[in-house]
């Protein structure tokens, strides 16, 4: 068989029709089901977006508070150190009697006031970054912020109040970097009440 016998079978092949295995339907003919679909699917992305986003905020304020939190107790374990510094200088002042004072030569004068001006200047400093000294004298104890070491007797005053400061706390933004070391009066308030019971008594 030459090659122009078989000629007429290859031009007469690709007339023959394509094979389509599902009919081709029109973009406005959608199928059965589709809208609802889409609709569905819209809303499962939407739901998704604003999850992801909430997380998003959620994980902004939360980085924006450890960066805030970081910038403000960093430094705790140095403040912490510089405090045994400030404690010294008060005991230097403290360490001068009043009389001793007052009766002062000029070159001690000039001393305990350089300890002075020193002392508030590591103060001031330490507020800067964040750092308080409180004295809760008069004030009724907390023991989130201060340490009893001691009971006073005093009916002056009313029990649980702090009547002597033997050390100053410290605090660092809303934190206690130190409790203040403290004497609470003991039985004031019952030894007042006792003697308001006792004067009807005598008066009767």
């Amino acid at each position: 068989m030459t090659d122009q016998d078989r000629q007429p079978e290859d031009t007469t092949a690709p007339t023959g029709e394509p094979v389509v295995s599902k009919p081709y339907v029109m973009p406005d003919d959608p199928e059965p089901g589709s809208v609802e679909l889409l609709q569905k699917e819209a809303a499962e992305a939407r739901d998704r977006m604003l999850r992801t986003l909430a997380e998003m905020e959620n994980l902004r304020k939360r980085t924006t508070k450890e960066v805030a939190d970081a910038r403000l107790y960093g430094i705790t374990g140095f403040a912490r150190d510089v405090l045994d510094i400030a404690d010294n200088l008060q005991r230097a002042l403290d360490a001068v009697p009043a009389e001793a004072r007052a009766n002062a030569d000029p070159g001690l004068t000039a001393l305990i006031e350089g300890v002075e001006l020193t002392e508030r200047s590591l103060l001031n400093a330490l507020e800067k970054h964040g750092v308080k000294k409180f004295d809760p004298s008069g004030q009724k104890f907390d023991p989130n912020f201060q340490q009893a070491m001691f009971e006073v007797p005093d009916p002056s005053v009313p029990s649980g109040t702090v009547v002597q400061v033997v050390q100053a706390g410290y605090t660092i933004g809303e934190r206690v970097l130190r409790p203040a070391l403290v004497g609470v009066a003991k039985g004031g308030a019952k030894a007042a009440s006792a003697a308001n019971t006792n004067e009807p008594n005598s008066a009767a």
